[in-house]
C-alpha cells in the first residue's frame, strides 16, 4: 500500500503483518464476527416460533431483525473514531462483552417491545464488533494480501449463515426460541479470550474532536428513515407519524450530507466516494444487498408458513443456500483473476438476480437453493474485497466506517422491502393471512432489486481492483 501520504506515526502502526499474522487475525476476528451472522440466521428462522408465542403478526416481527440491523447502521459512524481514540482491540473486546450481555437479555423479553429494545441494545455493541474488527485486519495487510485476508475472514464467519438455519430449528424445537440468542453467550467469551491472548493491540492516536453534529445528523437521519420504511401503511403507529419520520429522516439527511462535504473531520467521509473502486461497490452495490438481504428472511418464513414445515425443517432447508455460499468461497480467487472484478460483478450479477427469482416459484428443494447461494456468495466477496483496493492507508478508518454503514443498512433495508412486499400483496389478494403467492411476490420483487445494480456497476473500468484480483485485461497484454 502506498505510505507516502501517511504521517510518521500512522506508517509505524500500520506496518504490513506477516503472511502467518494476518490469517491467525481474521480467523480471531471471523470467530467474534461468528455470532453476527449466526445471529442473524438463528433469528429469522425461529421468527414463526416467536409471533406465535407474542401473539404477533410474522411479517410485524420482522421488526425484531430490522430493529438490531438499523442499530447497527445508526452507530457504526461513532466506530471510527472511537477505535481511534481508545484503541481498535480494546473497543473490539468491550463490544464483544456488550453484544453477549444484550444477546442474554433478548433471551429473556417478554414481549415485542422488550425483544426490540434489547435488540437495539445488541446492535450498539455489533456496531462496533464489525467494522472494528475488520479495521484490526485491514491496517495490517499488503494489497497484494488483501483478497486472502478477506477470504480467511470471510470462510469462518460464514460458519454462522451455514449452521444458523439448521441451529436454529433445532433450538427453537427442542428449547424454545429464548434459546437462539443464548447460544451467543459460549461463542461470546471464546471469541472475547482468543482476541485478548493473540491479537496485538494497536496503540490509540488522537483523532482529535469527533463531529458530534455530523454523528447525530447521521443517526437521526438513519433512524428516523428506517422507523418510517418499517412502519408505514401498516398500523403499527397512529397516522401520520410514519410519514412525518420519513420526511424529516430524509430532510435531516440532506442536512447531513452537506454538513460532511465541508466539515474537516466529519462524520461520514463524503470524498471517499471520488475513488471509483469504493463509489461503485459502496452505492451501486447496495443496491444488489438490499434485494439480497430479503432472502434469509423470505426463505425461513415461505417454508413454515407455506409449506408447513417445521423450524428444524425449515432450518435445514435454509441450510442449503449458506451451504452454496461457503462452497463457493474457495473459487473466488481463480475467479477473479480470470474475469477481473468488473467482467465477474456484471455476469455474476445477472446469474445471482436469476437464483433469487427462480424462488417464486415455490419448492422446497435445496439444490436450487445451493445455486442461488452461489452466485450471491462471489457478488458480496467481490464487491467486500474490491470496495478497499484503493483506499489510501490513512483513509482506512474512515473507509471501513463508511462502508460499514451502508453495509448493514441495505440488509435492514431488504428485510423492509421484503415484509412491506408481503403485506401488500396479502391486502392487494384479499387474503386474511399470508400465501405462497405473496412469498413468490417478494422473492420477484427482490431479484428486480438486484438486478438494478449491474448495469450501474458497468461503470468500473476494465481494470479496476487488478492489483488484488491479479487480472490483466486482454487489451493491457496486446
Amino acid at each position: 500500500w502506498p505510505r507516502h501520504s501517511a504521517p510518521l506515526k500512522s506508517r509505524v502502526m500500520e506496518q504490513p503483518a506477516t503472511h502467518a499474522n494476518h490469517r491467525v487475525i481474521a480467523l480471531i476476528v471471523a470467530s467474534a464476527l461468528l455470532m453476527q451472522n449466526l445471529d442473524s440466521a438463528v433469528v429469522a428462522t425461529a421468527l414463526p416460533s416467536m409471533a406465535r408465542e407474542m401473539g404477533e403478526d410474522p411479517a410485524r416481527l420482522g421488526a425484531a431483525i430490522t430493529s438490531y440491523l438499523v442499530a447497527l447502521t445508526v452507530f457504526i459512524p461513532f466506530s471510527s473514531w472511537i477505535a481511534d481514540r481508545f484503541g481498535a482491540k480494546r473497543v473490539f473486546m468491550l463490544a464483544i462483552i456488550v453484544f453477549v450481555a444484550a444477546s442474554a437479555l433478548s433471551g429473556q423479553a417478554r414481549g415485542l417491545e422488550d425483544l426490540i429494545g434489547f435488540r437495539i441494545l445488541q446492535g450498539a455493541g455489533g456496531a462496533m464488533m464489525f467494522p472494528v474488527g475488520r479495521l484490526l485486519l485491514l491496517r495490517g495487510v499488503r494489497k497484494e494480501e488483501l483478497l486472502s485476508a478477506m477470504a480467511w475472514l470471510t470462510m469462518p464467519a460464514l460458519l454462522g449463515p451455514v449452521t444458523g438455519p439448521p441451529l436454529g430449528g433445532i433450538l427453537t424445537d427442542l428449547f424454545g426460541w429464548r434459546a437462539v440468542f443464548w447460544i451467543n453467550v459460549p461463542i461470546g467469551l471464546i471469541g472475547f479470550l482468543l482476541v485478548a491472548w493473540k491479537i496485538p493491540a494497536i496503540p490509540p492516536t488522537n483523532p482529535g474532536r469527533p463531529d458530534v453534529l455530523g454523528l447525530a445528523l447521521v443517526g437521526l437521519a438513519l433512524a428516523l428513515g428506517m422507523f418510517g420504511l418499517e412502519t408505514v401503511g401498516r398500523h403499527v403507529v397512529a397516522e401520520p407519524w410514519p410519514e412525518v419520520a420519513l420526511i424529516t429522516g430524509l430532510v435531516i439527511g440532506v442536512a447531513a450530507y452537506f454538513h460532511c462535504r465541508r466539515a474537516p473531520r466529519p462524520a461520514i467521509d463524503i470524498a471517499l466516494l471520488k475513488i471509483p473502486t469504493f463509489r461503485q461497490p459502496a452505492l451501486f452495490g447496495s443496491l444488489f444487498r438490499v434485494g439480497a438481504g430479503a432472502v434469509p428472511f423470505l426463505v425461513p418464513v415461505m417454508l413454515q408458513i407455506g409449506f408447513g414445515m417445521s423450524a428444524s425443517e425449515s432450518g435445514l432447508v435454509s441450510f442449503a443456500t449458506a451451504l452454496g455460499a461457503f462452497t463457493m468461497k474457495p473459487l473466488v480467487r481463480p475467479l477473479l483473476k480470470r474475469f477481473g472484478f468488473r467482467n465477474a460483478l456484471l455476469i455474476n450479477g445477472v446469474l445471482a438476480s436469476a437464483g433469487i427469482a427462480a424462488l417464486a416459484f415455490p419448492n422446497p428443494a435445496w439444490p436450487l437453493l445451493a445455486t442461488g447461494g452461489l452466485f450471491r456468495s462471489l457478488q458480496f466477496t467481490s464487491l467486500n474485497t474490491l470496495v478497499f483496493a484503493d483506499v489510501p492507508p490513512e483513509k482506512l478508518s474512515a473507509a471501513t466506517s463508511f462502508y460499514s454503514t451502508l453495509q448493514q443498512l441495505s440488509p435492514a433495508l431488504g428485510v423492509v422491502l421484503a415484509t412491506a412486499t408481503l403485506e401488500l400483496s396479502r391486502l392487494v389478494a384479499g387474503r386474511a393471512e399470508l400465501g405462497l403467492a405473496d412469498f413468490s411476490t417478494g422473492f420477484l420483487v427482490a431479484a428486480v432489486v438486484t438486478l438494478l445494480s449491474t448495469p450501474l456497476l458497468a461503470a468500473l473500468a476494465r481494470d479496476a481492483g487488478a492489483e488484488v484480483s491479479g487480472h490483466v485485461p486482454r487489451n493491457k497484454t496486446q
